[in-house]
């Protein structure tokens, strides 16, 4: 099969991903929101981004929410409750953050069946030492539903806003894991308490991620994302959505692990997985901190001024999204962010 054939294929494949549709569904949040609200400070509060970054005068307070897909929540619940603190803790850190508490909302059937749901999110709580500090919780509900909130703080941030034409994309992931059975999520996380060393395994998660707001503070990136149920390339989207540019991106240098099918890859939501956006000159760097850890950071494409993504393979390149005729989310448009200083 060629390039060109298998491209294509491709491109109306990851069109029709749930992942990449349902991004559409928060153009509800901003045209009933706008582009950014007011703050106590000067600086106003930029909506778009993973998380709320809210200006407190010595950095930046983070404010961010995930409700989790009712599919999950019905059949596989234990890693519902899990992944509703996991994708919490991650938008925080892909921020520049660090997490400070979670709250959660959960409505069940009974006692009975809000159990798996606790137990994963007391685990994911312990794995990643954020404490669950309140919510809400009724067992008289005819659904299952579990929402999870989170708090944080940044000093310095990581946004969705600083991609800037010449950049490097990063793709940054965990490969040391597997697909969960049934849905497209890669789990390198979850059974961190097994294995000869379980505090080992719960300090390379943590460590893992701290590498994010080291990365800001030591000034060698400003710009990324988490790489969300859109997959790398709806995640991408998102980005130069926000950051109001465009970007080439090379599929085939987004290599899957042996036993994951490339277009499964593509779309799948890793529990460790960030797009970041990186000045030429500061790439080896980045990459160096993240190689100790036995974690990939390889460069996937680079941003550019057009407002549209281009994917290639090989030889052969097609425009994917033009955000001048079609938004994804929403949030996107108006003035280019400078970095920071």
């Amino acid at each position: 099969m060629s390039d060109e054939l298998t491209l294509w294929e491709l491109a109306a494949e990851l069109r029709r991903s749930l992942g990449i549709l349902h991004k559409r569904d928060i153009q509800t949040a901003a045209a009933r929101l706008g582009a950014q609200v007011g703050s106590t400070h000067l600086e106003p509060i930029r909506l778009g981004d993973d998380c709320a970054a809210i200006p407190d005068g010595e950095g930046y307070l983070l404010l961010a929410a995930e409700g989790m897909w009712p599919t999950l929540v019905d059949t596989d619940p234990w890693f519902a409750g899990w992944c509703a603190v996991m994708v919490n803790v991650s938008d925080i850190y892909a921020m520049g953050g660090r997490p400070i508490a979670v709250v959660d909302t959960v409505w069940s059937q009974s006692p009975e069946a809000v159990e798996p749901l606790w137990q994963g999110m007391v685990a994911a709580s312990q794995a990643f030492n954020v404490p669950i500090v309140g919510g809400h919780t009724s067992c008289h509900s005819p659904y299952a539903a579990l929402s999870v909130a989170i708090l944080g703080r940044a000093n310095r941030l990581l946004t969705s806003f600083t991609a800037q034409p010449g950049d490097v994309l990063l793709h940054v992931v965990d490969r040391q894991g597997r697909m969960h059975p049934h849905y497209p999520f890669w789990n390198a996380a979850t059974e961190c308490d097994s294995g000869t060393d379980p505090c080992a395994n719960r300090d390379r998660l943590r460590h893992n991620l701290e590498l994010l707001p080291q990365l800001a503070e030591a000034g060698l990136c400003d710009t990324g994302k988490d790489i969300s149920m859109g997959g790398i390339v709806g995640t991408t989207l998102m980005l130069l959505e926000t950051s109001g540019c465009g970007a080439v991106l090379d599929l085939g240098a987004i290599v899957p692990p042996p036993e994951v099918d490339w277009l499964s890859w593509l779309l799948s939501f890793p529990s460790y997985g960030f797009l970041l956006s990186v000045r030429p000159g500061a790439v080896a760097q980045v990459q160096q901190c993240f190689r100790p850890q036995a974690l990939d950071c390889e460069p996937v494409g680079r941003v550019i001024e057009a407002p549209s993504l281009y994917l290639e393979l090989g030889h052969n390149s097609l425009c994917f999204w033009d955000f001048e005729t079609e938004a994804l989310t929403g949030f996107g448009g108006g003035d280019r962010v400078s970095p920071s200083p």
